[in-house]
């Protein structure tokens, strides 16, 4: 397989769906579409600061992962696991940072800090 498709095809799918997110937030509370987690779901304020920081870091490190898998699909010529550990890490990334400000935020029982 071409590894630019490869990339395209792991790391685009995930930058085109941050910028669903990005431009198509949740409104309200639900359990299909959105940063769900217990926390974020036990209020209108928790979801709606989570939803809005998670989709700024997930489209920031989405485009990232884009760029550096590009870069190594030019460089190496042949991926197999890099494109998808990349995308992987930068999910995660997201999400940590996404945790971290809200516990930084507001407490267990959803209240502010």
């Amino acid at each position: 397989m071409n590894p630019f498709y490869y990339v395209l095809s792991v790391n685009g799918l995930l930058f085109v769906f941050s910028l669903i997110f990005y431009f198509f937030p949740p409104k309200k509370i639900n359990a299909i579409y959105g940063y769900r987690t217990n926390k974020t779901m036990k209020n209108d304020t928790i979801w709606q600061f989570a939803n809005a920081f998670f989709t700024k870091e997930f489209l920031k490190y989405s485009a990232i992962s884009l760029v550096a898998a590009f870069v190594l699909a030019f460089i190496v010529q042949e991926l197999t696991w890099q494109p998808m550990a990349i995308m992987l890490l930068s999910l995660a990334v997201s999400v940590i940072k996404t945790e971290q400000e809200l516990n930084k935020r507001f407490d267990e029982e959803g209240n502010g800090k």
